[in-house]
This record gives C-alpha cells, structure tokens and sequence, in this order.
C-alpha cells in the first residue's frame, strides 16, 4: 500500500531531492548590471499601475538576468534589451494578468502581436505592458534584427501567448490538465522557444539560411530546450505552486494525478523525464545531419542552446525571492469574466 505525504513534510525533503544538472558552461552577459538598473527603471515608469509592494517584489526578482544568463555572447547592450524586455515583460504581465479569463487573455494576445507586427505601428499613450511590447519592436528594428529572424521571433512569442490563454482553461476551473495536455501547453508557456530564436543573433549564427533554422533536428533541439525549462521551472516552483490551489500547471502535480502516486514519486517521474529529454538533446547534438560548410558552426549554435538552457537554470537556482511562498507576485487584475 502507498503512503503519502503531506505538503509541509515534502517541503522538509525537498532540498534533500535531487535536482537537474547540465553538462553546459554558465555564462553571463557582461552588461547584465546595466541591463538590471533599465529593468528598475522599467518597472518604475511603465508598472505604475502594479501595488507597490508587487514592483518591488519584481525588482527583487530580476527577470531581465534570464536573457543575461541565456545569451549571453551578444555583442551588445543593444542587442540584450529586446530578449531581456521580452523575457521581463512576459513574466510580468503573466502575474499581473494571472486571474484573467481565457476570452480576456486571448484578446491581450492579440493587441500583443499587432504591436509586434507593426500593424499598429503608433506609440501606445499610456505606459504599461503594451507600451513595453511596442518598445520591444523598436528595439529589435535599432539592434539590426534581420527581419527573417524577428519574424521567427514574434512568431514564437506569439505561441507562448497562445499558451497563456490555453492554460487559464485550467487555472480557472482549478483542474489538473491530462500528462499530453500539459505537455503541448507547457512547451509554450515555458517560454524558451523565442530565447531559441534569439540564439541565432548571437556570433555568426544570424548567417544562417533559413534550411538549417528550420531543420527539423535543429527544430527538435527548440522542443527539448522549452520542454526542458518548463520542467525545471516547475521543479523549482513547486514550493510555491503546492501552496496555491490554482497553481494547476505544474508537471509534478500533473504525475501525481496521472499515476496515483505520492508528490516524491512525482516529483522523481518529473526529473526522470526532464533527464530524458537531456539525453535526447546530448544523442542528437553528437549525430547531426550533414550541414556541408555549416557542420561546425551548427555544432555550436547547438552547444549554445544548451548553454541557453542551463544559464536560464542558473537564473532559477541563484532567484531566492520569486518562487517561495509569499515572495511571487500575485495576479492583481480582476476579471471581468
């Protein structure tokens, strides 16, 4: 017969549990502390409309040390802000937006990506998050984005959006979404498929023609990374989403109901399949199809998704603050749904 065990005792082993490893170096972007000082001043000016105890709480977090952390071979500053906004503003407009309907987030989704696309190309007047994402556009257009690759971008962007709206089916029913379910949604809301993206503007990776980008192997590599990072967010935040019924998405919770079993047992099916995906990317990385004078730049644009994967990691293990009881930001706007 299987015993249980309650969330207070998980909690006690939980720093006794094993944790994901990388084989990949840990790197971050030498301007990551200029980076930070804009990330204040963003919250400040742009997220008035925030409590001010949840602008602190995300100052405390330091969202903008993701994109430091996961490219962090950009040649500039310049070149950092758009990922860094992106990855900052996505996080914080999914807490803010956290109560909203599946109606209202998709309809936030779309005014998003006519900001991105330029279909509404004038300057929001009031600052917020959509004043962020149109300043996010014209950021990319300064760094010399090649359009080829924003379009790549925005269209990923666009798919954690999606996903967004996707999860907050379960959110507001407070249910727990079967193991494929979550799966397709997690890969989106991990929110690893634009970083990928962004890889390539880092080096000499922007030359590559738009065969090997869209490779299917090289296609597979974006799948495990997200996958890989939605597990291991959902690792490092089970403290936090054990605490809060709602808190639905979560690979651990999603085992325990697949299978029946204990939240260590859980918790231990989660990492398994995490290092799964990590074998496959390893397996793939070292039989790479023929790429002809790319062979050797191919190799280590993948190399530098990897080191994209466990700098984002990094910036999970070293954050103390966001995903702890009490120190995430809970969702302030109220639905009208």
């Amino acid at each position: 017969m299987k015993t249980t065990i309650s969330n207070d005792e998980f909690y006690a082993g939980l720093q006794q549990l094993p944790k994901p490893q990388y084989p990949f170096p840990d790197f971050i972007h030498s301007d990551f502390q200029q980076q930070r000082q804009e990330y204040y001043d963003w919250i400040d000016r742009e997220y008035v409309f925030h409590s001010k105890e949840a602008r602190e709480k995300h100052k405390k977090h330091n969202l903008v040390d993701i994109a430091s952390r996961g490219c962090p071979f950009l040649k500039t500053l310049a070149e950092l802000r758009p990922l860094a906004s992106y990855a900052a503003n996505g996080a914080m407009m999914d807490d803010y937006w956290d109560r909203c309907s599946y109606k209202e987030m998709d309809e936030i989704c779309n005014r998003i990506m006519t900001l991105l696309t330029g279909d509404e190309s004038n300057e929001p007047t009031d600052n917020g998050i959509f004043h962020q994402f149109w300043v996010l556009r014209q950021d990319c257009i300064k760094c010399e984005m090649p359009e080829r690759l924003y379009k790549k971008f925005i269209k990923t962007i666009h798919d954690v959006l999606i996903g967004y709206s996707y999860e907050r089916v379960y959110y507001r029913a407070n249910a727990i979404p079967p193991l494929p379910v979550y799966l397709l949604i997690r890969e989106a809301t991990s929110g690893a498929h634009p970083f990928c993206q962004y890889v390539a503007m880092q080096k000499e990776y922007r030359q590559f023609p738009d065969e090997i980008l869209e490779h299917p192997h090289i296609k597979r590599f974006h799948t495990l990374a997200a996958m890989m990072i939605g597990i291991h967010n959902d690792i490092i935040s089970l403290p936090k989403e054990l605490h809060r019924e709602e808190d639905t998405m979560n690979l651990v919770k999603v085992l325990q109901q697949e299978h029946k079993i204990s939240t260590t047992e859980a918790y231990m099916k989660a990492l398994e399949l995490h290092d799964d995906y990590l074998k496959e990317f390893l397996v793939l990385q070292e039989h790479l199809p023929p790429f002809d004078k790319w062979q050797d730049m191919v190799y280590n644009y993948v190399q530098d998704l990897g080191i994209m994967i466990a700098g984002v990691y990094a910036w999970h293990t070293n954050d103390t603050t966001r995903y702890v009881n009490g120190g995430y930001v809970d969702g302030e706007y109220i639905s009208q749904g």
